[in-house]
């Protein structure tokens, strides 16, 4: 079958934010897909809101709009583009939710818009409980027993019927959003009420409870003439009850049955024929071990988490072969070197992929760390490895979470058998960390399955690492024997890890195996449908057969595994840097562990190491190679934190050097350094101890901002407004050392604040824009939307903050890309700090002025190998003739429990950016990008603090030009009734009822404004935030977000909502 000729201009759809359930995987799914699709010859069309993504570059696609996602949005961009077809299953939930939304409104009817890859029958067939329930019976697939509940009252009878604990699964969600698992009535209630709300169709299944068994998926893909593949078998190896997401899983399943796999897959096979879907689909069985019954869970008729986890582990890129199906292609016309033609594909790896999960229980205060059916995860990580336990112990110290085995985690080795084995009744993120310590107080295997269902033969290899580190230990204090050594190596023992146990150092351990010929080896993974892929694993468990060339090279380092402060922008920069290299004519070569990410795409790089970014494994691969440099500039904190060490080792770090990003931490170097150049920075100082800290912030005075020396994403940051809070802090603080103290700043209350990216070669810097945050300092530069081009900042200001840069970038000696964070204070401008490396908002700059920041910066980082001349002088500024609003994306919907005031320690997962000439409606486009879409009209709740009462006006004021109902709390609303504006006043929740909440509960609220402030009114007002995130009602904690909100909605009431335009068309308006 040859390429659909009926076809020629096709809408990809993209996810939108990162969040919890759906993150950078669909970036790499839907990249893949531009690429093949344009390579067949089709124009593409892309819809996506966020900025961080590749996706979105104005070069993937032939047409690119970063517009909110949602029907109204998408009609526009349909009438004004006209494509012939639809390809929504590469988008996540979002896409396949869209596409729905599309059919049954008739906009795609309209249009004359065909969807291809998947039917839109078949999503409802894969996604509505009650007719994907209906297929399976029809094909006589056994499913869990259960029915469909539209109501609370309807979910508690299936429930008393089908007996306690039951699962509750909402139809049309992605991450398990709204589900759980339930075991009374009460629990029901809460649960089923958050289920209907988050279901697109307002359906919950109440379904049996199948706790225990085991969870195994297969990727299956299909083409339109009905031939079948299965490209990976996974196995959880947490039992049902804990999230796919969440679970440690491996590929191939190590303990079932070939018999049970094939069933699986002739049921899967019948499934996705039935669903008639084209390209992959992911089917989730449960499997009794005791009983031998299999039913089906559900499927995801679309690519998905576990599809990118598929791909690498397998090296099938089922994203780009779907997008090729969809457009006509069979399996049987795509050749794939190994096996001649994919039709004839099987898995067939000699190798062990693990995937574990990275969360982020630190940065939500009040979270219990429980893992459930609701997904909790942030990000994961995946390792390659000869056996179980060589890649299960690469993935632990993958995660970079301090773990570099499996021992010895938190407390852990402290506490009693009995204790432990208590810890290990609610699964949790620290899970695997208990069983070791479990297994080493004696507990049996058999006491551990008992509690946690896990399977015998993975708690055995375990405890065989358990029993192999005491007896290593035994020679505590010296080098272990060579023959102890060698095995610890094969089975995954990190150099780090044995040099923490033996308490030597790590460079004894290194030297030791290196002098016994104890070094890894690398072997491939073959990628279907290529010819000359290099993509390679370590093991120190077989002989090496990995070619190295004489090819001038560059290695980079990545990022890692996703969380929160480090994300997709930095996979970004590590993408658009090996395009570059490529470009310059290096070979390229990449080191990642994150299954999710472009950067670890087969053709993003010439050679893709999948292995963790440890000292030990990035040596080994230098070694090897022998690359002209590294760059560690453009991954985060991940590989800046290895630098030093690397140089110390030899490595050549190319770009700015250790010793500057060094400097930029040291406050006492880095102030001394402000004096010297002249620049104003709020009063600081540097602790270690409490007395310190409290003599520090005496003279500074209070409230002060606290944080850790080394860190990303604002961890541990705080305002601390007393003596004793500071005390609290300083007890808790973790790892604190004359080396690491803690930095403390005077607040700068009420300040605006800002940050600029620059792009510098030692001795020039260019400042492309300047980023006004909204939210006022005091939260987090990843939490705050900011604006490009300012809005109010001075002009004078914005060239003081250009010059500043400037010349701290020449005085540090930059080389690459720099990031400088600011506060406004009376018209002041202070220096908050500089990040002499790429930052989150390199994408964002990048595409709102147009400039290629990372090429340009990798062009300066390679000078001294290419002999080319800097192109920073000739770099010119750029007026900018529309505005770019980010917004952050939170999961608070996925922690109902947690109070969403923003603050100084980053708890935003993904973002999103509004274009458009006004700023008003740029904001009100970015607030409607992360489904927090402003009302137009209706009623505003207003309750804010006595510092924010002379600003409230203001904000009252726009509100009532807008025609909206004003309710306030007693002190507020007296306040707005004095400056002449009609305002209600309504109850607060100690005052009797009704009272706000019951208005909130009720419906009768439309946007709620709540700012509370200092530490003992933080709490007494977070459930009107609370209730907020519940009722999906629109709130701001500031009043700078609020009078935004208000300037957004009278942008878009007082005008025609603009014309809407590609990145293209805008990147031509640049002058």
């Amino acid at each position: 079958m040859s390429k659909r000729e009926d076809i020629k201009k096709v809408l990809i759809i993209g996810s939108g934010p990162i969040i919890i359930g759906q993150a950078c995987e669909f970036d790499y799914s839907g990249t893949q897909a531009c690429k093949a699709l344009r390579k067949l010859g089709y124009e593409i069309v892309l819809v996506n809101s966020n900025p961080a993504t590749i996706m979105t570059d104005p070069e993937i696609a032939d047409v690119t709009y970063i517009e909110p996602l949602n029907v109204n949005r998408l009609e526009q961009i349909i009438a004004k583009e006209r494509p012939d077809a639809l390809l929504p299953n590469l988008g996540g939930q979002s896409g396949l939710n869209l596409c729905s939304e599309l059919y049954k409104e008739g906009i795609l009817d309209k249009y004359n818009v065909k969807v291809i890859g998947v039917q839109v029958d078949a999503i409802e067939r894969g996604e509505d409980r009650i007719e994907f329930k209906k297929t399976m019976n029809e094909l006589g697939v056994e499913m869990a027993k259960s029915e469909v509940a539209y109501s609370v009252d309807e979910a508690l009878a299936i429930a008393d019927k089908l007996g306690y604990p039951v699962v509750l699964r909402p139809a049309y969600t992605m991450g398990g959003a709204g589900g759980g698992l339930v075991y009374n009535k009460e629990e029901l209630k809460t649960v089923c009420a958050r289920g209907l709300q988050a279901s697109l169709v307002g359906q919950v299944l109440v379904e049996e409870s199948i706790l225990g068994w085991e969870e195994l998926e297969l990727e299956v893909v299909r083409d339109a003439e009905g031939n079948m593949i299965t490209v990976c078998f996974i196995e959880n190896v947490d039992p049902l009850g804990v999230h796919t997401g969440d679970s440690f899983c491996s590929a191939p399943m190590l303990t079932i049955s070939e018999e049970c796999q094939k069933r699986m897959q002739e049921q899967a096979y019948k499934i996705v024929d039935s669903v008639q879907v084209i390209g992959g689909t992911n089917v989730q069985f449960a499997h009794d071990p005791v009983s031998d019954r299999i039913i089906v869970i559900e499927i995801n008729p679309r690519t998905s988490r576990s599809s990118a986890l598929a791909s690498k582990a397998t090296g099938f890129p089922i994203a780009l072969v779907s997008a090729m199906l969809a457009c006509g292609l069979t399996l049987k016309d795509i050749e794939c070197g190994k096996y001649g033609t994919l039709d004839k594909y099987v898995p067939d790896g000699d190798y062990v992929v693990i995937k574990f999960a990275r969360w982020a229980f630190e940065k939500f205060k009040g979270v219990e760390d429980k893992l459930g059916t609701q997904m909790r995860a942030v990000g994961e990580v995946m390792s390659i490895g000869k056996n179980f336990k060589e890649a299960f112990q690469k993935a632990i110290r993958s995660l970079e979470n301090g773990n570099y085995g499996l021992g010895h985690a938190k407390d852990f080795d402290a506490r009693t058998k009995e204790d432990l084995l208590k810890q290990l009744i609610t699964p949790s993120s620290q899970r695997y960390f208990l069983i070791y310590e479990a297994l080493r107080k004696g507990a049996t295997v058999e006491e551990i399955h008992e509690i946690t269902k896990i399977k015998h033969y993975f708690l055995e290899q375990i405890k065989e690492l358990v029993e192999e580190e005491n007896a290593l230990m035994e020679s505590k204090g010296a080098l272990p024997s060579d023959e102890a050594l060698t095995q610890a190596k094969k089975d995954g023992f990190s150099d780090k890890y044995l040099s923490q146990i033996l308490e030597v150092p790590e460079a004894d351990i290194r030297n030791k195996r290196k002098a016994l010929g104890v070094v890894e080896a690398w072997e491939g993974v073959h990628v279907s449908g290529t010819k000359d892929s290099a993509y390679y694993y370590s093991t120190y468990n077989a002989e090496d057969a990995n070619p190295v060339s004489d090819n001038r090279k560059i290695m980079i380092l990545g990022g890692g595994p996703n969380r929160i402060g480090q994300g997709i922008e930095f996979d970004y920069c590590c993408v658009h840097a090996a395009m570059a290299l490529k470009k310059l004519g290096f070979e390229t070569i990449i080191v990642n562990c994150n299954p999710e990410t472009v950067s670890t795409d087969y053709d993003t790089s010439d050679k893709l190491y999948f292995e963790p970014l440890t000292l030990e494994d990035v040596l080994s691969i230098y070694e090897k190679e022998k690359p002209l440099g590294v760059i560690a500039q453009f991954g985060g904190q991940t590989p800046l934190n290895l630098a030093a060490d690397l140089e110390k080792n030899g490595v050549r770090i190319l770009g700015t050097a250790p010793s500057v990003i060094d400097l930029a931490e040291d406050r006492d170097q880095f102030r001394a350094m402000m004096d010297k150049l002249e620049i104003p920075m709020p009063e600081a100082g540097m602790a270690t101890t409490v007395e310190e800290a409290v003599e520090i912030a005496g003279k500074i005075g209070y409230p002060v901002m606290v944080r850790p020396s080394y860190v990303l994403g604002g961890r541990g940051m705080e305002v601390v407004y007393d003596d004793v809070a500071m005390a609290d802090y300083m007890k808790a603080a973790v790892g604190v050392t004359p080396d690491r103290p803690i930095l403390i700043d005077r607040f700068l209350n009420h300040a605006l604040e800002c940050e600029s990216d620059a792009i510098c070669d030692g001795t020039n810097a260019f400042v492309p824009a300047v980023m006004e945050h909204i939210e006022l300092a005091g939260v987090h530069s990843g939490d705050s939307a900011c604006v490009i081009p300012s809005v109010h900042i001075s002009r004078e200001n914005v060239e003081t903050i250009k010059e500043y840069t400037r010349k701290i970038a020449e005085e540090m000696h930059v080389q690459g890309l720099m990031n400088m964070q600011y506060a406004i204070e009376n018209g002041k401008v202070f220096v908050l700090e500089a990040n002499p490396r790429a930052s989150r908002t390199v994408p964002l700059v990048s595409k709102v002025c147009n400039v290629r920041m990372v090429p340009i910066a990798t062009e300066i980082i390679t000078r001294e190998l290419t002999g080319k001349e800097s192109p920073v002088p000739t770099l010119e500024e750029k007026v900018i003739p529309y505005y770019g609003v980010k917004e952050a994306a939170f999961p608070f919907n996925m922690f109902p429990e947690v109070d969403p005031l923003l603050g100084p320690e980053m708890r935003s997962t993904g973002e999103v950016l509004g274009l458009s000439e006004s700023y008003g409606e740029a904001f009100y486009k970015a607030q409607e990008a992360v489904q927090s879409k402003l009302p137009l009209s209706g009623t505003v709740l207003i309750s804010v603090n006595r510092k924010d009462k002379a600003e409230v006006v203001e904000v009252a004021k726009l509100f009532h030009e807008n025609n909206f109902r004003i309710i306030a709390t007693e002190g507020t609303c007296q306040l707005i009734n004095e400056a002449g504006i009609p305002a209600e006043k309504v109850k607060k929740l100690c005052e009797g009822r009704p009272n706000v909440l019951d208005e909130i509960t009720n419906g009768k609220v439309d946007i709620i404004v709540n700012s509370p402030v200092g530490k003992d009114s933080v709490y007494d007002d977070s459930y009107l935030r609370k209730a907020a995130i519940k009722g999906r009602i629109p709130y701001c904690t500031t009043m700078a977000a609020a009078m935004a909100a208000a300037t957004g909605i009278h942008a878009v009431n007082n005008h025609d909502g603009g014309k809407i335009a590609s990145l293209q068309e805008l990147h031509g308006r640049i002058k």
